[in-house]
């Protein structure tokens, strides 16, 4: 048996792309100024996040020229959806996995009991 933490996904794993994705999921095409705030980033940060997830196919970045300023969207893709719903029930099997182990009863091999 495999432990469900192998199915974590790496890239998704880091607590602001996790954040990113989470927030992209339950909205549509989302103005980077607005994530900024909502995932309480610097600039950078959420470029850098923005750019590995684009890399991997997970987002979509667009880019709107209103005169002189450029105007940056983000919008998560289908494989970044499955992606990130592989991820989220890996946590679950990983939190169901410690349930289960909590209510057996320790074997003495298996557990230190300090004295």
């Amino acid at each position: 048996m495999t432990h469900p933490r192998k199915n974590l996904d790496a890239l998704i794993h880091s607590p602001v792309r996790f954040s990113l994705l989470a927030a992209l999921c339950n909205l549509e095409t989302v103005d980077f100024r607005f994530l900024v705030g909502l995932l309480e980033v610097s600039d950078s940060t959420l470029s850098q996040a923005l750019t590995t997830l684009a890399e991997a196919g997970f987002v979509e970045v667009t880019k709107e020229i209103t005169g002189r300023r450029t105007k940056t969207w983000a919008a998560i893709t289908p494989k970044g959806r499955a992606a990130f719903t592989e991820h989220l029930n890996a946590l679950q099997a990983i939190v169901a996995a410690g349930n289960e182990n909590a209510a057996r009863e320790p074997d003495h091999d298996d557990t230190k009991v300090d004295p």
